[in-house]
């Protein structure tokens, strides 16, 4: 049975940040995830976790200055040593919650970049990153993003994701498989998770074409859940997807997990 996180970025928007760890866990997750908690003190979001008998599943490294549309540091080489403060702070946050994963932001690409020296710097960034990461016993995630939810991201292919993972190879960088994005830049989103599988250390989920909840829209999500069960996938499963009405209202879907995603 799939294990699953809510993502308290998307999830429970009618409550304060600090107050979605309660209705997260009343809920029935067993986890969270979200993409920033920085505005917050590791020990406020720590206790929040502790409070309510949650585990952290992922979060985000900084994406930057957001009102300037930054999503991320780690191929803007003009920003190479903002991305490396960025991930001492994120390590610490990861740290004081015992958060095993860290989504590595990519960036978006600058206006007549040259995409070469983009890439250069983000294998540069993602191998000091894992490295510093491994001395603190974290994983390092990638997530491709599509170009129609955050346009001029710099990594929009899960293909070339999977370059990246394997010239690196290092041993605690892994993809992290968003299938709603898979959906809207591939498509064959069976094929692609069982093909991927190897490389996938975190799974997120959203219904496709509106990023609802995973019953409604054109994703089987009844069928993927129990192709990840067949395929042995023991890591969570991000609920990160926009409710079409208040959370607790959209989490049919969630009936037959509910306080069953435990290890």
């Amino acid at each position: 049975m799939p294990r699953f996180a809510a993502n308290l970025t998307f999830l429970f928007q009618d409550l304060a940040f600090m107050d979605r760890f309660a209705a997260a866990a009343e809920q029935g997750f067993m986890a969270v995830e979200f993409m920033s908690a920085y505005e917050h003190a590791p020990a406020a979001v720590a206790a929040a976790l502790r409070d309510n008998g949650l585990r952290m599943a992922l979060m985000n490294s900084p994406a930057g200055d957001l009102q300037a549309g930054e999503r991320g540091l780690a191929a803007l080489p003009e920003r190479r040593r903002d991305f490396r403060t960025s991930i001492g702070r994120a390590l610490d946050y990861c740290a004081a919650t015992g958060c095993p994963l860290l989504h590595v932001m990519a960036g978006i690409v600058p206006e007549k970049a040259e995409r070469r020296l983009l890439q250069a710097c983000y294998m540069d960034n993602l191998a000091w990153a894992a490295e510093q990461a491994r001395q603190a016993g974290v994983a390092l995630t990638i997530e491709p993003i599509n170009g129609r939810d955050i346009p001029g991201y710099f990594l929009q292919d899960y293909d070339y994701a999977e370059t990246v993972l394997k010239e690196l190879k290092a041993p605690n960088l892994h993809l992290q498989f968003d299938m709603y994005h898979v959906q809207v830049l591939h498509g064959d989103v069976s094929m692609r998770l069982e093909r991927q599988l190897p490389l996938i250390a975190h799974v997120q989920v959203a219904n496709p074409p509106d990023r609802a909840e995973p019953d409604i829209g054109e994703l089987n999500y009844d069928y993927l859940f129990r192709k990840l069960d067949a395929l042995g996938y023991a890591g969570w499963v991000g609920a990160e997807y926009k409710p079409t009405d208040r959370t607790e209202t959209s989490l049919n879907w969630f009936k037959p997990y509910r306080g069953k995603s435990s290890v």
